[in-house]
């Protein structure tokens, strides 16, 4: 691919663009990673989010760059990407944060990049532009990654319920507190790991178009650490009126069934991680949540609530594609 001509203050507005969005990221999901840990009061809400935002960025040592590989490659063409693209993804993904965030929508915050990206290069260069089995993969994961999420979630609650059978209630009770630590710092681990190598990947994708590196280079450190800085910085600041809907309006959690809910989920980023595929979060815990729910009784799951969060999730990459197509339009007027 030939190098664009991009100003350096363009460079410079368009990545801290970009760490805007990884900021409202981590600030849209905090409820992922902490809304259980808080709704059975196992922590308080602020040491939730220190705890969370630690794995957050502790999550740059820890996995490999696939997923930022599979986004800054694999769902656009590089021959398409410009910084009119990368600009329209950009206010596509925050904007739907924060339209979600105040109608407390748990959504895809990724979902809302993949389709800012589907936006802008559709209204660039047409369908020949997309990567249609890398958007093949993000689509399937869509239903996928709810549907692990639930089978693991309900399954290793009967599991340990079964072999905590015979133990005393407050026992347990208390042992799955502390466990819960645990399984919380795991999935933020696994949150850092997948959501935010999508924000390095769209600045990669960026840095090449402009030539400043070579597709063969390796993803500037730099890049990695900002990143992970900036979800962790945004997790800290918490999307609390997600995290009611997370912890509490779903289905009513014990500690025993937050465990479950997070370690399943957490095995999940995991294994999405390591695979490079980038999986949604939010779609993970929430049909975490719901598993564990429904495995207790089906009448345990606010389906009505479920239902909304599935309409907000179905949305969102059409509604980001338009809203990209938007942006990109705009960017033509002052965007060098």
């Amino acid at each position: 691919m030939d190098a664009l001509h991009i100003s350096l203050a363009t460079l410079i507005f368009l990545v801290f663009l970009a760490l805007v969005f990884d900021f409202l990221n981590g600030f849209h999901d905090a409820a992922n990673s902490i809304a259980t840990i808080v709704s059975t009061g196992v922590l308080k809400p602020y040491q939730a989010v220190m705890w969370a935002a630690f794995f957050n960025v502790a999550a740059l040592f820890v996995f490999h760059l696939k997923v930022a590989a599979t986004i800054g490659t694999g769902i656009v063409d590089a021959w398409a990407v410009d910084q009119m693209v990368v600009f329209a993804a950009l206010v596509a993904g925050i904007a739907w944060s924060l339209i979600t965030w105040y109608f407390g929508l748990p959504i895809s915050a990724s979902h809302a990049l993949i389709g800012g990206l589907v936006g802008g290069a559709l209204v660039k260069a047409g369908p020949a532009a997309l990567q249609w089995e890398g958007l093949g993969m993000v689509l399937a994961f869509i239903v996928l990654s709810p549907l692990l999420g639930m089978l693991l979630g309900g399954g290793m609650l009967v599991l340990v319920s079964w072999l905590c059978r015979r133990q005393m209630p407050r026992r347990m009770d208390r042992w799955f507190r502390r466990l819960q630590l645990v399984s919380a710092a795991l999935y933020s681990l696994g949150h850092g790991g997948n959501d935010a190598q999508k924000t390095i990947g769209v600045i990669w994708m960026l840095l090449l178009a402009a030539g400043v590196s070579q597709s063969d280079d390796p993803v500037p450190l730099w890049v990695v650490v900002v990143c992970h800085l900036a979800m962790g910085l945004g997790t800290l600041f918490g999307g609390w009126r997600i995290v009611k809907t997370m912890g509490q309006r779903i289905t009513k959690l014990t500690p025993m069934g937050g465990f479950c809910a997070e370690t399943s989920g957490a095995f999940t980023l995991f294994v999405a991680t390591s695979l490079g595929i980038p999986i949604s979060t939010t779609h993970t815990i929430t049909g975490s949540i719901v598993g564990v729910g429904s495995a207790r009784r089906l009448s345990g799951v606010r389906w009505g609530v479920a239902g909304g969060i599935l309409w907000a999730w179905v949305l969102t990459i059409p509604s980001c594609a338009l809203i990209a197509a938007m942006a990109w339009e705009l960017g033509q007027f002052f965007l060098p």
